[in-house]
């Protein structure tokens, strides 16, 4: 037994010699360096650089981990790679999410450790492409047709938000260089006829912040000017519930027709040019100008063109121009509605009903400009207002406020304005102050009253008194005294004046006395009967007026005068 482990002893040591320098002799491998990762649209590169580059027959192979994964899978493309770069493009993986990759040299049955890749997240580290260009030339325009960057239906982007901008320049001079902003399918316009033009074109991911490669240079010439020009200076503005187009034309006797295109249909790379739709009342028109209807709480965007047509010939359609209805929509005044206290206004303003339809209106709420003065002062307060339900303080009790307003957009899209509204003028209440003074106002002037009625009063009696004095008889003053005090209420008629008489003879004394002596025995009667009803006579009144009467005429037919009696 001995003797048999001592025998296997003795051939393991001396095999041990044979194995280790088989061994010893092999080079160990080491990793690959400077290991890098290019992701170009929809292209998926590994690139890395040899450690050994005086050993042969190395391969490279490459194994990914995805997050949720607990162990290395072999990457597809990046197997068993003699050169120092491969295309993994077909693993399509999720590229919003973290992905890990590493790789290691191979030579037979030697392998070299692994050199592993951060992770990272392919969308955040891939680059634009350049966009594929292909072109058609006119008389003074270029059509130009971009490919986006990426494969069709491409994983990495999001096609229809890519922005193209061009740098053209002539082919003979490179310093006359113009950049545009165009889209898939355009017009480059303002051009020479049969010169030769170079472009290149670049995508732009504006939300994302990504800016792509140019494009190669593609470079083309322009045709002959053709015989019939298209229509020039294209405008459009808006007009009550319209559109209004207008355009410039040189020659007579044309007709024009006009189209218009969906702004969304340019965004995408296919051929749109069968999409051009013509206008109601605005084909075979001898006028340069269209009115296009407009649609209300609508917003769109549309390219009107416009050519011209003599019969025979028909022009190029010309530049197009862009109508956005969000932007060329009218902004009506605001209505505005008061209400007063005696130190402030309240002030309510609105849309109108048209302007409350318009998207304008609806989507960017306007900051409103009010200016208002007292109505007896030119002199104007202006203050801007967000909220459309305000007050203005520190008014004067009592006074007519005069207010108008108007409406403003301002932000980064907009910046339009209306006309102002119409003036609307409001009188302040009255303050408690205002109250009292106006209450002590009116029994001031009662009082006044009251004391001017009684001054022209004493002022009439004086002038009564001074110029127009009430002169009686002595004996009628004494006939006054002996009555009682009722017969004060005896008509002045029947007051007892003293008479003279002129007498021409003495026959007609003893006459003037007997009629003296009936008018003092007719005055007695009365008297007595007054004192009995306490009401004069009718008919003593009528007699002591005839007698009067027969008085008088007895003196104008007295012809002489010889005495006067009294």
């Amino acid at each position: 037994m001995l003797a048999l482990l001592g025998a296997t002893t003795l051939v393991l040591v001396a095999g041990a010699p044979w194995v280790l320098p088989a061994a010893a002799g092999v080079e160990k491998l080491k990793s690959p360096q400077n290991v890098e990762v290019y992701i170009m649209d929809d292209n998926f590169i590994l690139k890395w650089n040899r450690s050994n580059e005086s050993v042969g027959n190395v391969t490279f192979s490459a194994e990914y981990q995805m997050p949720e994964m607990d162990n290395w899978i072999k990457l597809p493309g990046c197997q068993y790679i003699t050169s120092t770069k491969c295309n993994f493009s077909s693993l399509k993986p999720n590229v919003y999410e973290k992905i890990k990759l590493r790789i290691r040299a191979e030579k037979g049955n030697n392998t070299s450790s692994w050199y592993e890749v951060d992770s990272f997240v392919p969308f955040l580290k891939a680059q634009v492409g350049p966009p594929e260009v292909h072109l058609e030339a006119e008389d003074k325009a270029i059509i130009i047709n971009i490919s986006p960057p990426g494969t069709k239906n491409s994983a990495m982007w999001d096609q229809e938000d890519f922005k193209y901008s061009l740098v053209i320049w002539k082919n003979s001079s490179s310093i006359e260089e113009r950049a545009e902003t165009v889209h898939a399918r355009d017009k480059i316009y303002k051009l020479s006829p049969e010169t030769i033009y170079c472009l290149k074109v670049k995508a732009e991911l504006y939300l994302q912040m990504k800016v792509g490669v140019y494009s190669p240079v593609h470079c083309i010439s322009t045709t002959v000017e053709n015989k019939l020009l298209p229509p020039e200076n294209i405008e459009i503005s808006a007009k009550n519930h319209s559109y209004v187009l207008k355009w410039d034309y040189a020659y007579i006797n044309v007709t024009f027709q006009v189209q218009r295109l969906h702004a969304y249909l340019k965004r995408d790379s296919e051929n749109y040019s069968d999409k051009w739709e013509s206008i109601p009342n605005c084909e075979d028109i001898k006028i340069t100008q269209c009115v296009i209807p407009q649609k209300k709480s609508s917003k769109e965007i549309y390219f009107l063109r416009v050519r011209a047509s003599d019969g025979n010939n028909t022009s190029l359609w010309s530049e197009e121009k862009k109508l956005d209805t969000e932007q060329q929509t009218i902004m009506l005044p605001p209505v505005i509605n008061i209400k007063s206290s005696s130190d402030s206004m309240r002030i309510y303003v609105s849309d109108s009903e048209e302007s409350e339809k318009r998207p304008v209106s609806q989507d960017y709420p306007p900051i409103y400009e009010i200016v208002f003065w007292k109505n007896t002062s030119n002199a104007e307060r202006k203050m801007l207002e967000e909220n459309a339900d305000f007050t203005v303080p520190n008014l004067q009790p009592l006074t007519v406020y005069c207010v108008k307003a108007r409406a403003h957009l301002m932000n980064g899209k907009w910046n339009k304005s209306s006309v102002f509204s119409e003036i609307v003028c409001e009188k302040t209440k009255p303050g408690h102050t205002s109250k009292v003074r106006l209450i002590a106002g009116i029994c001031t002037a009662l009082f006044a009253v009251a004391v001017v009625i009684c001054a022209v009063k004493g002022l009439w009696r004086c002038i009564n008194y001074v110029f127009f004095p009430s002169v009686k008889p002595s004996h009628v003053a004494e006939y006054f005294s002996e009555q009682p005090l009722k017969n004060l209420l005896l008509s002045t008629s029947e007051e007892q004046t003293e008479r003279c008489f002129i007498i021409e003879n003495t026959n007609m004394i003893s006459a003037v006395e007997e009629t003296n002596q009936i008018d003092e025995d007719n005055k007695k009667y009365n008297s007595q009967t007054s004192q009995d009803s306490g009401n004069y006579s009718n008919d003593d009144e009528n007699n002591g007026s005839k007698t009067s009467e027969e008085l008088l005429q007895q003196e104008i037919i007295w012809p002489e005068i010889n005495s006067v009696y009294c």
